[in-house]
């Protein structure tokens, strides 16, 4: 089965990712950059550090952008390289980057909703953008059509 653009527009799947990314990466510690990044390494399955060049030509430069990702747990090695039959280490995402993933999509699917629990990195209320932040997560909860 392959979806059109008026399926995803029927779906709302954007209506809310502005909103599920700034949670996912504040929660989680990642930037933007970071996040969009392992979201096309999830898609890739399995990558080397040449796809990661590739995918990281439309970002913003971040010389330590691999280290601190692998050094996160974000990336795992899927095989490494022994110098004679494998000429490249081989990475994939790993099981947290799965589970963020995975749960970025349910929340814009609207089968699971952003926690509002003390835990919330949100929940606070230390600036403007948090309280606003808030009020839209508030909002989106209460979206029947999501």
């Amino acid at each position: 089965m392959k979806l059109s653009s008026s399926d995803l527009r029927d779906m709302q799947l954007f209506k809310y990712y502005r909103l599920v990314r700034k949670w996912a990466c504040k929660t989680y510690n990642l930037t933007d950059a970071d996040l969009e990044l392992l979201v096309y390494f999830d898609c890739l399955k399995r990558f080397t550090r040449n796809d990661y060049m590739n995918g990281t030509y439309i970002m913003s430069w971040d010389k330590n952008r691999w280290e601190r990702l692998r050094a996160n747990g974000w990336i795992d090695v899927w095989r490494q390289r022994n110098r004679t039959t494998q000429k490249y280490t081989i990475y994939t995402t790993s099981f947290k980057a799965k589970q963020l993933i995975t749960r970025m999509y349910k929340i814009l699917l609207g089968e699971e909703d952003i926690p509002i629990t003390e835990s919330n990195v949100f929940y606070k209320n230390k600036s403007y953008t948090d309280k606003v932040f808030n009020k839209a997560i508030d909002d989106m909860i209460k979206d029947k059509e999501r």
